[in-house]
């Protein structure tokens, strides 16, 4: 197929000129812009939390809880969507985009009732995430206790 015949050829004239050009630059700034800020609200709240006398694994997470919190309530306002579609990856790369991805489908399916509606959607994006994260976790915390604990006396 190196020798494209002439309707591929046309239509690939008309999908180029049908399709608008992505405006690469100005999304790859709003992206990194956009995710600075959300992490620069981190720090800021991780700076107050240290301020505050708590120590790094509690202020951790405190701005982890604030700003799933935040991401959650934008959501539920559908203004998170507008975010993220200004600035693309760099609202979803924070854990903000996480909180985005489990309120989301909560949100559209609520019509379908709290159980069946909320419950079983909510996490249908980050379900395997947490599912394969969770297992992950368990499977190397079994391997770390086989180990840990034999230890080997020399007489």
């Amino acid at each position: 197929m190196d020798n494209p015949t002439e309707s591929q050829k046309t239509y690939k004239e008309y999908v180029d000129k049908k399709s608008p050009n992505s405006p690469i630059l100005k999304n790859c700034f709003n992206a990194f812009w956009v995710g600075g800020l959300i992490c620069t609200i981190g720090q800021i709240i991780f700076n107050i939390c240290k301020e505050r006398q708590f120590d790094v694994t509690t202020s951790n997470t405190i701005v982890s809880i604030i700003l799933i919190g935040i991401s959650a309530f934008l959501t539920g306002l559908n203004i998170f969507n507008k975010i993220g579609k200004f600035a693309g990856a760099g609202s979803l790369i924070p854990i903000t985009g996480f909180a985005n991805s489990i309120v989301s489908p909560a949100m559209e399916y609520k019509s379908e009732g709290y159980v069946m509606g909320v419950g079983s959607k909510m996490f249908t994006v980050a379900g395997p995430v947490l599912v394969f994260g969770i297992s992950a976790s368990i499977i190397v915390g079994i391997v770390y206790m086989i180990f840990n604990t034999q230890t080997v006396t020399l007489v």
